[in-house]
């Protein structure tokens, strides 16, 4: 991290549009036929796990973890992790990442998957979930399906299709 004057916090609801701007500028359009987003067509992240990052008044970063089950097991799916470019290679994703990681163990949370790039997340502790353990909806690389242990041995056994976690979803009215 450079000599930035970085502040991070957990996302507020009035930051929604910005990020969604963020996302729109760093993912483009093609970022609505992934697996992940399919499942966060359904769920909404949670705001006390979500984070942005800033300098100033200057959204710079943001990450974003919801509810999702991994078969019947309560999870996290962390995701998207977005950085502005100027702003990359920083430290800034990374730490974004560690305060997502550590107030996830605070509040109890056990497991944390998301589908990225193994050399990037690896850093922090995320590694590779043993093929064929976790399906995901729609195409998806299975060795970009990453997972990481807030508890020891929280993933062990687990297995199964990865979908929202319906208790947690959005109502909709008609």
């Amino acid at each position: 991290m450079t000599d930035l004057s970085l502040t991070i916090l957990p996302e507020a609801a009035g930051d929604a549009q910005a990020v969604e701007r963020l996302h729109e500028r760093t993912f483009g359009p093609g970022r609505f036929v992934l697996s992940a987003y399919r499942i966060r067509e359904h769920v909404d992240h949670l705001l006390d796990l979500s984070f942005t990052a800033r300098i100033g008044t200057l959204l710079v970063g943001s990450v974003r973890q919801l509810p999702i089950l991994i078969g019947d097991t309560p999870a996290l799916l962390l995701g998207p992790l977005t950085v502005e470019p100027p702003f990359r290679d920083r430290g800034i994703g990374r730490l974004l990442m560690e305060r997502a990681l550590k107030d996830a163990k605070a509040k109890g949370h056990a497991i944390v998957l998301l589908v990225g790039d193994e050399p990037y997340y690896s850093r922090v502790g995320f590694k590779q979930v043993p093929k064929g353990r976790v399906t995901m909806p729609g195409p998806v690389d299975a060795a970009r399906i990453l997972v990481f242990e807030l508890v020891d041995g929280a993933f062990e056994g687990v297995s199964g299709q990865v979908g929202p976690d319906w208790s947690k979803a959005r109502a909709t009215t008609l």
